[in-house]
């Protein structure tokens, strides 16, 4: 069974994926991450009022194999993050483009996203 990329979704080439409803951006990591990172067991993120800027680096996510930054797509204020997640890092393997998502970030400028890879190019750049 092959990777998963949902289309309502915008991707960065470091593996995070970003979905914009309105001016909230939920943002998390994709399943191609997941898959590559193998089993989680920490997860570092901001704090719920703290400033993330477009391409720079917002918390960790470490496992087994390997410590890896996440980047943001956006630039914003963080309104919310996934505590359920910091407590049990694994989880967002289950289900990281539903319950596995990391931060919701109250975005300045929806248009930063437009130039975030489509799930087809995404697909491609990962797969090819």
């Amino acid at each position: 069974m092959g990777l998963e990329y949902p289309e309502d979704l915008k991707y960065l080439d470091t593996h995070e994926y970003v979905r914009l409803e309105g001016e909230i951006a939920t943002i998390g990591i994709t399943e191609y991450a997941v898959d590559q990172l193998g089993d989680i067991v920490f997860l570092e993120l901001p704090e719920i009022g703290d400033a993330v800027t477009k391409e720079e680096t917002f918390g960790s996510i470490e496992s087994v194999k390997a410590v890896e930054d996440l980047s943001s797509p956006v630039t914003g204020t963080v309104i919310e993050r996934n505590e359920a997640m910091l407590e049990s890092p694994e989880l967002v393997a289950e289900d990281p483009y539903g319950e596995g998502w990391l931060l919701k970030v109250r975005v300045n400028d929806p248009g930063e996203i437009d130039d975030a890879m489509t799930a087809q190019e995404y697909s491609a750049q990962v797969e090819g």
